[in-house]
């Protein structure tokens, strides 16, 4: 992984999958780290630059103090800075929607596209929030075994969760504070994407524990330029790993359509 320094003085790790091809940025999903796109890697690298973020406090990205989603939507324009691409299309699964649209609202000029799967432009629901605080604070006070088993359920349903559960576990509990005081702290921007014009797929899993199918159907409603929501039978909430087989095609035919 590649890193650089914002104006502010965070670090962000990046991986630059090269290329001459149209750059796309990918933003992954709370808990996980810039290598949940391998799937997406093998099936577009040859024909996109792919630059994948390990968001703040996600992965190799540091995080020392409280943040927002903003804050990590301005890191991954600072990436685009340091690799000096103009625009690029964007793609988010979960949290990682929650950015995308972020940086379409703060640089218009600089997303030329959103992928978001699996996410939502509403705040959190206060019994969720309040659920998700608590899980966390279980987690740091009886060990990430007591409760990883259930995260694991809510983010990836029925996939092999192995690869990921060390790397949870490993997770230090102030950094674990942070990253869940912005998942769940997070303003809603639903009333503010009629503003993003530019082309739009949502994606959503049928299956998907964390968020109903009417928060995608609310996106593509204030989305001026959204395609038709695509629904992913049995998909779970981490649909671009989950099902990657299925949301793959998708994505090869919207960027072919309009990158």
């Amino acid at each position: 992984m590649t890193t650089v320094t914002t104006a502010d003085g965070q670090q962000v790790s990046y991986v630059d999958h090269g290329g001459d091809g149209p750059a796309v940025v990918l933003l992954h999903s709370f808990l996980m780290d810039a290598s949940m796109w391998a799937p997406q890697v093998a099936a577009l690298g040859e024909r996109y630059r792919l630059v994948a973020i390990d968001e703040r406090g996600h992965g190799a990205t540091p995080a020392g103090a409280p943040f927002d989603h903003w804050d990590v939507a301005r890191d991954t324009l600072a990436v685009l800075d340091e690799l000096e691409i103009g625009g690029a299309a964007v793609a988010g699964t979960s949290q990682g929607g929650f950015v995308a649209l972020r940086m379409a609202l703060l640089a218009p000029e600089r997303v030329t596209a959103l992928m978001l799967l699996g996410t939502s432009g509403e705040t959190e629901d206060e019994q969720i929030s309040a659920a998700y605080q608590q899980l966390a604070e279980v987690w740091i006070a009886q060990g990430p075994e007591t409760v990883i088993e259930a995260v694991a359920k809510i983010c990836l349903g029925d996939y092999d969760p192995s690869e990921w559960t060390p790397k949870w576990g490993e997770i230090p509990p102030e950094r674990l504070r942070l990253i869940m005081n912005a998942l769940v702290g997070r303003e809603g921007v639903l009333d503010r994407v009629a503003a993003i014009e530019v082309p739009a797929l949502v994606l959503h899993g049928t299956a998907d524990l964390a968020y109903p199918v009417a928060k995608a159907e609310a996106l593509v409603a204030a989305l001026p330029k959204a395609e038709p929501l695509v629904l992913v039978e049995g998909g779970a909430h981490f649909l671009s790993l989950t099902h990657a087989a299925d949301v793959n095609p998708h994505l090869e035919r919207f960027l072919s359509a309009n990158l």
